[in-house]
């Protein structure tokens, strides 16, 4: 049997007695795109800061393709090929936003021994462009709105060439069209298409999000979290015919 591209297993975190991640276990193949929802507080995002290393696990273990990466160095993993966004987008707003690209661009995973600057600049437009924000690559970050934000956000993930990418809430404060937009775009990178200059094939990807919608037309499988533990897991349609994951969405103490 093959190895999981990435392996979690037993993965528990406390924040003052309160339960975040309970005994999280779950593995993911290579090809895939997993979508990854339950209510506000569930423990989505402390579980993507335990896989990207911005937090540490009380206990378990995380195994991406076949090496146990905590207590690894946050830049140590992306160099490793793991890569996110998060909700609360934090650029350099004085710089403009193709320097915040090209920042990502020096990552050691993604400048090659050689490369100059020109380079590093080209790969940088790449990403905006991916993004749909290239024409304001000369524009402070500062002087974007929400959703170009969150598009920056996404340009700077995918510059560093992950092989594993996490977005938390891509279409977060994207109007219906730019939704729309970025779900495609999305899709389209996990077959290794337009950003495929940066990519011999697309990352397999993790995704929070609250548009359900949206979010099933583009994943592969559903993971569904409530106060911390794995409720159910399976295709888009075995999810929302679930009794359980209805529930945790509409029935008490589901938020």
């Amino acid at each position: 049997m093959a190895q999981p591209f990435l392996e979690v297993s037993g993965l528990h975190k406390d924040f003052g007695g309160v339960t975040a991640t309970n005994e999280v276990s779950f593995d993911m193949s290579r090809d895939e795109i997993v979508g990854l929802i339950g209510p506000n507080g569930a423990g989505k995002t402390t579980l993507v800061r335990l896989i990207t290393g911005i937090l540490r696990p009380d206990r378990g273990s995380i195994r991406f393709k076949g090496k146990n990466i905590v207590g690894k160095k946050t830049w140590d993993i992306v160099n490793q090929g793991i890569a996110c966004t998060f909700q609360n987008m934090r650029p350099f707003r004085r710089l403009p936003i193709i320097a915040n690209v090209m920042v990502s661009c020096l990552s050691p995973r993604a400048m090659k021994r050689g490369e100059w600057v020109k380079k590093v600049e080209a790969k940088a437009m790449d990403a905006l462009e991916f993004a749909g924000i290239s024409d304001m690559a000369l524009e402070k970050a500062s002087t974007l709105s929400q959703g170009d934000l969150k598009r920056l956000e996404v340009a700077r993930a995918v510059a560093t060439e992950p092989e594993l990418l996490l977005l938390d809430e891509p279409f977060g404060g994207l109007s219906p069209a730019e939704t729309d937009l970025m779900a495609k775009s999305i899709a389209r990178l996990h077959k290794g298409g337009r950003f495929g200059r940066l990519h011999s094939e697309g990352p397999a990807m993790i995704i929070i999000e609250h548009k359900l919608a949206q979010l099933m037309k583009i994943v592969d499988r559903i993971i569904v979290v409530n106060f911390g533990t794995i409720i159910a897991d399976g295709t888009p349609e075995q999810i929302v015919a679930n009794p359980e994951v209805v529930q945790a969405y509409l029935g008490e103490g589901g938020g």
